[in-house]
């Protein structure tokens, strides 16, 4: 997890929201196993789109006023924001390969 923030308490989300970057936030919690299943593949993104996306983990249950602010209903929720708004929201466990398409297709939306 070395480029990717978490997220403890809601005070640590003003960094997020200011955040020029577009920001990657997993919402997630210990107990759940299709979050442990995505964890590693969040981890392989950050290392490949470390420069043009920021990341960040949200334990729901540490943090749960940030998942009631973005309305979180299941986990993991993957929500993109961009400055400090949701541009895309995915549920359930996704392939690295969905989430790079995502990502990619974001990167060349900022370009334009």
């Amino acid at each position: 997890m070395q480029n990717i923030l978490d997220v403890q308490q809601e005070s640590g989300w003003g960094t997020i929201e200011s955040s020029p970057t577009p920001v990657l936030v997993d919402f997630w919690a210990e107990w759940c196993g299709p979050c442990r299943m995505l964890a590693p593949t969040i981890d392989k993104l950050a290392q490949k789109y470390g420069n043009d996306f920021n990341f960040a983990k949200v334990n729901v249950d540490q943090v749960p006023e940030l998942a009631n602010r973005f309305g979180i209903r299941s986990i993991p929720t993957l929500v993109l924001l961009r400055d400090g708004n949701v541009v895309e929201r995915l549920i359930g466990v996704r392939s690295y390969e969905e989430l790079a398409s995502v990502l990619d297709r974001h990167i060349k939306q900022l370009s334009h």
